[in-house]
């Protein structure tokens, strides 16, 4: 089996960004469950926001995104996974958690032209309480369906508050740690 990343993070903090950077530095495969979870919330006709809610009352939704950890698709081949529960679903993988102020969250996502299949905020203190809104359905999600705070950063081996980093400071902080200099 290949060595595993996983990078985990509330929205805002750069998780996908630094992990697709990662990605291309490192030539690893790149796995995000935020894809997945997105083309289920569009397929719905939902918001992220919306679909979090749903999934406390229909744990189907999270069988579906989770699942593909039965079954990984990038096979035996060194990745970078991209997902809130990623530590907890690859224990034996170098489990990343990127943090960041709600502010500093808020504005990124509002700022995001990029970002699709979510709702487009019409100033950033609405993508900021959508974002404190979304984690604390994750956080109460989570902890009914698998006992787990997501909050516990017991949970992984670096923990990075990315507030004042770019994303390519954080992935360079990522990889001084992987591969120490001399």
């Amino acid at each position: 089996m290949g060595q595993i990343i996983t990078i985990s993070g509330v929205i805002g903090s750069g998780k996908s960004t630094v992990a697709k950077m990662l990605s291309q530095k490192l030539g690893w495969q790149y796995y995000s469950t935020g894809m997945a979870q997105r083309k289920i919330a569009e397929e719905m006709g939902l918001t992220t926001i919306e679909l979090n809610a749903l999934s406390l009352k229909d744990p189907s939704i999270d069988e579906r995104v989770d699942g593909v950890f039965k079954n990984p698709p990038w096979g035996d081949d060194n990745c970078i996974v991209d997902s809130r529960l990623a530590f907890y679903f690859i224990p034996k993988s170098f489990k990343i958690c990127l943090t960041v102020r709600d502010e500093v969250a808020g504005e990124r996502i509002f700022n995001d032209k990029n970002r699709s299949g979510e709702h487009k905020y019409d100033t950033v203190q609405q993508s900021t309480a959508a974002a404190i809104e979304r984690h604390q359905l994750e956080l109460d999600r989570f902890k009914k369906s698998y006992n787990l705070d997501i909050d516990n950063k017991d949970n992984f081996d670096l923990v990075i508050d990315t507030t004042h980093l770019t994303p390519e400071q954080t992935c360079q902080a990522i990889l001084a740690t992987l591969v120490p200099t001399n």
